[in-house]
């Protein structure tokens, strides 16, 4: 039987008895959506935004981006806030925390001005929530001064977390928006200006397609459509950058971070995770495949934890950020040639193309056998034929030949044939399998 490790981690003084929680979106929008996902293992909810005016939404408000008939890998959503009155969102919170008392319960605000912000937080504390987060980065709000327009704006992020903090004594997290060059800067202002920790990334601003016949955007309103914003597995690796540079910012380096963008997987969670997350939100995830996700999420996560010998969640945060380096400091005095195993090839040519047309003309074919060969002197070790290549483990990371410095690369000579010992095997299932 798999040994487990205990998931249960401290976030923002509050006992998370698993880092999983939704995210404020469509699918923590009532009672009864919150009460699967709780009873399905989650450690928390960030119910749906609360505001104290109701948003007026269109329909359709949905698209997705797709590639070789997979599940869609990016989510358009063109939902704002939620659409129930403010009482009976009140009343949903009250109710999820005297049935669930031992779960957390965060509520997301969106104020109109800092007077609308203190109310609210003054209301969803009353409600007995564990946490608020501010939501400071929906980027298809339809009035100004609210969603993404105050995640871009330093003014605005300070006067109203200051305004929240005003009128709360519980944890209060920032929510960033990713459309701006950088988050680490409005994410101090935040800090400074009261907030407890910070969540990111809010969806990116977006056009996912274009209908051929009617010539809009999708999805298609009346004949128009508009920006707003794009979430799910594409988004991950935007997701995982914004975190990883807020984590290694000196200012930052010990703020408690909510993070989100693209998780579908243990995997996707173990690496925010080992990014310096403490906290992990998911929607697009579960509005694909249902809130049966969490519990593959808690499995999933607890063995990988015990198999490397992991007492706690707490010490997989953050592992990772020592080994991202900036570029300039990159190794590139050897490359790592590939080498294929031609007892699994299976002719495809997917290699020798990609490589051909795409790369540096390192593989020949041979029609006759339908075998390809690497030409080590042209082969650079970009590995691009390790990625395309359909089979599992055909193609694989293979000798090391460091580089004559004299000659700038030209001529490299091998220092060793065995495998590459200190290189990761990479797998093609890690990059292009669901």
């Amino acid at each position: 039987m798999a040994k487990h490790t205990d998931l249960s981690i401290d976030f923002l003084g509050v006992k998370c008895e698993n880092p999983f929680f939704l995210s404020s979106s469509p699918v923590s929008s009532g009672y009864d959506q919150c009460v699967k996902f709780l009873e399905a293992g989650g450690g928390g909810i960030v119910f749906k935004t609360i505001t104290t005016d109701l948003p007026d939404e269109c329909s359709p408000r949905f698209d997705a981006t797709r590639k070789e008939g997979l599940p869609f890998m990016g989510f358009k959503n063109m939902e704002q806030t939620s659409d129930k009155p403010l009482e009976q969102n009140l009343e949903a919170l009250r109710r999820l925390k005297e049935n669930f008392p031992n779960k957390v319960l965060i509520a997301s605000i969106m104020g109109m001005d800092e007077d609308d912000w203190t109310k609210l937080a003054r209301d969803v504390t009353a409600c007995g929530v564990d946490m608020i987060e501010c939501n400071f980065s929906c980027p298809q709000m339809t009035s100004e001064g609210m969603g993404s327009d105050v995640g871009a704006s330093p003014d605005l992020i300070a006067s109203f977390t200051k305004a929240v903090v005003k009128g709360t004594h519980l944890p209060v997290l920032a929510k960033m928006t990713p459309n701006i060059e950088k988050m680490e800067e409005p994410a101090k202002v935040a800090m400074k200006a009261g907030a407890h920790g910070i969540a990111a990334i809010n969806t990116i601003k977006s056009i996912t397609g274009i209908d051929f016949d009617k010539f809009s955007c999708l999805p298609v309103v009346n004949g128009k459509s508009s920006i707003s914003g794009y979430s799910g597995k594409a988004v991950k690796p935007i997701a995982l950058r914004f975190v990883a540079q807020m984590k290694q910012d000196p200012e930052l380096a010990d703020v408690p971070i909510s993070a989100m963008g693209g998780i579908e997987t243990w995997e996707d969670a173990a690496e925010f995770i080992m990014l310096g997350a403490e906290n992990l939100q998911f929607t697009t995830s579960v509005m694909q495949y249902g809130y049966r996700i969490v519990e593959d999420m808690i499995s999933g996560l607890s063995i990988y934890l015990a198999e490397k010998g992991f007492n706690s969640l707490q010490e997989l945060v953050g592992i990772a950020l020592k080994n991202i380096i900036p570029a300039e400091k990159i190794e590139r005095d050897f490359k790592v040639q590939p080498k294929i195993n031609y007892d699994t090839c299976i002719g495809c040519g997917r290699c020798y193309i990609s490589c051909f047309d795409g790369a540096h003309q390192a593989i020949s074919w041979n029609e006759e056998d339908r075998k390809p060969e690497i030409l080590e002197d042209k082969c650079v070790g970009c590995q691009l034929c390790l990625l395309v290549c359909p089979v599992w483990d055909c193609i694989t990371p293979g000798k090391i030949l460091f580089k004559d410095k004299n000659q700038f690369g030209k001529g490299s000579k091998s220092v060793f044939t065995e495998d590459a010992p200190n290189a990761r095997k990479l797998k093609v299932g890690e990059y292009n399998r669901p």
